[in-house]
């Protein structure tokens, strides 16, 4: 794929540690964005405001991934279990997902970064975040350089599921449902596997997140919590990374 012109070139940022092997860098990198509401808690704050501290986070990171020539990135934004959360906090959500794509669509079109989203568009999303969605995804489709997918209205088994009822809908026979079908019926079919998953805040979870395709990422836990989370821990991640062994089930000679 050839270099999207526009923003900087990849690995003109002195952040990038000596060490990062520039020859070894993920395709995909897939992170949960998680620590805010704790974030928030420590500073005796509304854990909305952890949710609004995010948000430069979230594009330090995109940043990030530009400067180190990362193709995909994708982020969990909102799961098919965060509607369990307090009503407050869920139309928070959906206001602050919503003003963001408003804010920021813009900034990260002239960056070269295509915008799409993941997830059930069910009757729980309000219209308005729909159109915005949509509008983003519209405005960005052209953009190569990085194609930032948010995770929004997402549960990887719901995923799954979507796609088994794809499969059934389009007729497929059972003994011709294979892993190369079922991957037609993902939401994104042309979306790498993640290589390397980043999880904030230290927890040791994956938490219903690219269930199918996280079976052979790598999984890193920085102990950051997200609000504090800068590219310079996305380095730091890329590097962790860069030391493991990917077998693949195998073995090396």
């Amino acid at each position: 794929m050839a270099p999207n012109p526009q923003g900087p070139s990849p690995f003109d940022d002195p952040l990038i540690p000596a060490e990062l092997d520039r020859s070894n860098i993920p395709t995909h990198v897939a992170c949960v964005m998680d620590g805010n509401g704790r974030w928030a808690n420590a500073r005796g704050l509304p854990r909305t405001e952890g949710h609004g501290a995010g948000e430069e986070a979230l594009v330090d990171a995109v940043d990030g991934a530009l400067a180190l020539g990362i193709e995909w990135i994708t982020m969990y934004a909102f799961s098919t279990e965060n509607w369990r959360r307090p009503v407050d906090e869920v139309r928070y959500l959906m206001g602050f997902n919503e003003s963001l794509l408003m804010r920021r669509r813009d900034e990260l079109n002239d960056k070269g970064v295509r915008i799409r989203f993941a997830g059930r568009r069910d009757w729980r999303v309000p219209r308005r975040v729909l159109r915005r969605m949509d509008e983003a995804a519209e405005l960005t489709k052209a953009n190569r350089r990085c194609t930032l997918t948010m995770a929004f209205n997402y549960g990887g088994r719901a995923e799954i599921i979507d796609a088994v009822k794809a499969m059934v809908a389009s007729g497929i026979k059972a003994d011709k449902i294979t892993e190369k079908e079922l991957r037609k019926h993902l939401y994104w079919p042309d979306m790498p596997d993640p290589d390397l998953v980043v999880r904030t805040s230290g927890e040791h979870r994956v938490s219903n997140y690219l269930l199918w395709e996280i079976a052979y990422s790598e999984l890193v836990f920085p102990e950051v919590l997200w609000p504090d989370f800068r590219r310079s821990d996305l380095y730091e991640a890329v590097v962790e990374f860069q030391r493991r062994e990917r077998r693949y089930g195998g073995l090396e000679e």
